[in-house]
């Protein structure tokens, strides 16, 4: 032991020596005559400051480690902590008073935006959150949600649809085309007084009614789980239902931004050929090829080589629906979708994905999403009367429509309310089709802040009235069973 250390301070002393000795001769060296020009040497030097003396010691050091803190990394970073610790704090708190944590992680977001955290302490919001720090938080915040799509599409059950095609496709249809409807209708009676000046009728009331169509699938999906109900007859049917609602929904969705980013009718037509023409290879001809890879290629053993493959592929289906100008979330969505349908491999890519996604990346697109939630632009009577009156027909459109067209295809009433509240929550999925009508400019902050609690409200009621129903049918079973016993 103590020979090791002596050696460690011989090696220490020896070559610091030499370190020192050599610093010292460099430094009475004359500068080169002729320099590598660089374009740092065009601009003006400024001479060294001198070396602060004891009194001004902790106020220099304060600076440097302001300036150090204000670095983009060091905001990034500083960002990522505060986002993460509140939303797991707040999904915690959701959990324990029986809502799903992606509630309480929205909330988390509206609280770290100007709705709360902005009101109390403006500050606080400018200097965990200044505008020059957006670009990057929104670009972060985007991989996570591609990543997150991409989940959403491999969770599709092609085996549920065969199997529930009839039902699913007639209410899942009707659970968009009801609200589409109203959200057009509700668009006649708003545009002119809280739309945006740039936008046209059409696109605005084509996003309004997409708005309300919209059901969050991998929130329906966990309700169903968490309750034991993913097997049953009612959640086998509610899942296919949201999978024929979510395919349906995501392909029109690509069809208004087709038609809101083309610059005209030819560029719109060509962009929605242009994606046909990439959902027919990616189904015909791309799906049989990765189903037949996948057999061939043990993926436990080379996790690592898989998971770097998927990415890429992931990135690259976004990619080019981006550049054709849909959005990057459908190419992610449809890569999900192609993936080949071993389960165990599904289940490997979506234990290895969704983890970090949903932790990390995801409570990031909430914050972001809260920081453009403005509430305290309903600032009066009529913008609150406004926003339960967009809540309510939400509510009408997607429970309502539901609801009775289950009821049609022979479900009872109590499955067919189920189908319905089910049907009815929107949470993530709103609000990624929330933000890309913000970021398209076809959605006005006002109204944006509108559609964003409307999804906090209809997801946050899927819970409660299940339960009521539940509540409802063991009532009505001692009931009927204390009657026959009577008898």
């Amino acid at each position: 032991m103590n020979r090791n250390l002596l050696f460690y301070i011989l090696v220490l002393l020896l070559f610091g020596t030499g370190i020192w000795i050599m610093l010292g001769s460099g430094s009475r060296l004359s500068r080169p005559e002729t320099a590598v020009e660089r374009p740092s040497e065009s601009l003006p030097v400024t001479p060294p400051s001198a070396p602060p003396g004891p009194k001004d010691a902790t106020s220099y050091i304060g600076k440097i480690l302001h300036e150090n803190l204000r670095d983009p990394l060091s905001i990034l970073l500083l960002q990522m902590i505060v986002i993460i610790l509140v939303a797991r704090l707040m999904g915690d708190l959701f959990v324990k008073i029986g809502q799903p944590a992606v509630i309480g992680e929205m909330v988390a977001g509206i609280l770290l935006g100007p709705s709360l955290l902005g009101t109390l302490s403006p500050e606080t919001m400018s200097f965990l959150f200044p505008a020059s720090s957006m670009g990057a938080l929104r670009l972060l915040s985007q991989i996570g949600v591609i990543i997150f799509m991409f989940v959403v599409g491999m969770e599709l059950n092609a085996q549920h649809l065969r199997e529930k095609a009839h039902a699913a496709v007639m209410i899942s249809h009707a659970s968009i085309v009801v609200p589409f409807f109203l959200g057009v209708a509700l668009s006649l009676a708003i545009y002119r007084t809280l739309a945006s000046p740039d936008t046209s009728f059409t696109p605005f009331a084509l996003f309004m009614g997409i708005a309300l169509s919209i059901t969050a699938f991998p929130v329906l999906a966990r309700i169903l789980e968490e309750r034991g109900m993913s097997k049953s007859y009612l959640g086998s049917t509610t899942i296919a239902c949201a999978a024929v609602d979510d395919v349906t929904a995501w392909c029109m969705l690509a069809v208004v931004v087709a038609v809101v980013k083309a610059n005209g009718v030819e560029a719109s037509i060509l962009t929605i050929l242009l994606a046909l023409f990439f959902i027919g290879i990616m189904i015909f001809l791309l799906k049989p090829r990765l189903s037949q890879a996948i057999k061939e290629v043990e993926y436990e053993t080379k996790a690592k080589r898989v998971i770097a493959s998927v990415l890429a592929f992931v990135l690259i289906c976004s990619c080019f629906t981006e550049i054709i100008g849909i959005h990057a979330l459908f190419g992610a969505f449809l890569a999900g979708v192609v993936m080949p349908s071993s389960a165990g491999f599904r289940s490997f890519l979506r234990n290895r994905l969704e983890a970090f996604s949903l932790a990390a990346l995801l409570p990031i697109f909430f914050a972001f999403t809260g920081l453009r939630t403005q509430v305290n632009l309903l600032n009066d009577w009529q913008s609150w009367l406004l926003c339960i009156g967009i809540i309510m027909v939400a509510i009408a459109g997607k429970l309502g429509g539901s609801m009775l067209a289950a009821r049609f295809t022979g479900i009872s009433w109590e499955d067919a309310f189920s189908i319905g509240v089910l049907m009815n929550t929107r949470g993530l999925v709103e609000l990624i089709v929330l933000n890309i009508g913000y970021d398209l400019g076809i959605l006005p902050a006002r109204i944006f802040s509108m559609m964003v609690l409307m999804a906090l409200v209809t997801t946050a009621m899927a819970g409660p009235l299940l339960s009521w129903v539940k509540s409802k049918e063991q009532t009505e079973s001692i009931l009927a069973q204390s009657v026959s016993s009577g008898d």
